[in-house]
């Protein structure tokens, strides 16, 4: 009886509501305080306070005038068309139960669609054209995102500062090749 008058009360059922009531959307889509500490100056914040994150590598090296609106534009162009190529890593776990077995239903690498085989085309010719080291450069900042430090770290400069410094070379070389080989003139 005493537990039916508990429920009963307006100002429990209310304080009940209010905690399984999840946030409003506009407080889930604001990133942390972490985030932000994180990105540093990397983001912009609008008039109606959407907060956009602006720390991919690309962006920051244009933020930072390391290259110019052009090769900045190649940028997005080329992980449009290593994404669409189907080339981006899946987010997926294994079966434990077909470890064994050859994954018939998965086209074994092959395109899916023709749009995929659009867009591979478009990409080998990309890479062709920017050479090993820059297609290289090119799909872990641009496309995986993976800091330019990194990236130089995986070319065999041995400081950070050397490391930032080439990748952004190769990366400025590549974009160039992009510009001229999707008729965007510097």
């Amino acid at each position: 009886m005493i537990e039916q008058v508990k429920q009963s009360d307006p100002g429990v059922m209310k304080a009940r509501r209010e905690k399984d009531e999840p946030p409003a959307v506009e407080r889930r889509a604001l990133p942390t305080p972490e985030r932000i500490r994180r990105a540093g100056a990397d983001f912009d914040l609008g008039d109606t306070g959407q907060i956009t994150m602006r720390d991919s590598p690309l962006e920051r090296a244009y933020a930072r005038k390391l290259i110019n609106h052009q090769q900045y534009s190649m940028g997005p162009k080329y992980r449009h068309h290593w994404y669409h190529a189907g080339l981006v890593d899946q987010l997926a776990s294994a079966d434990l139960n077909r470890i064994f077995a050859p994954g018939l239903g998965n086209y074994s690498g092959m395109a899916k669609t023709e749009a995929q085989v659009f867009h591979r085309q478009r990409y080998r010719e990309a890479t062709q054209a920017v050479g090993k080291i820059g297609s290289h450069v090119l799909e872990w900042a641009v496309c995986r995102e993976i800091p330019l430090d990194q990236v130089g770290y995986t070319l065999g400069w041995g400081t950070r500062p050397q490391a930032y410094a080439a990748a952004v070379e190769r990366m400025k070389t590549a974009l160039d090749a992009l510009c001229e080989l999707w008729g965007l003139a510097r």
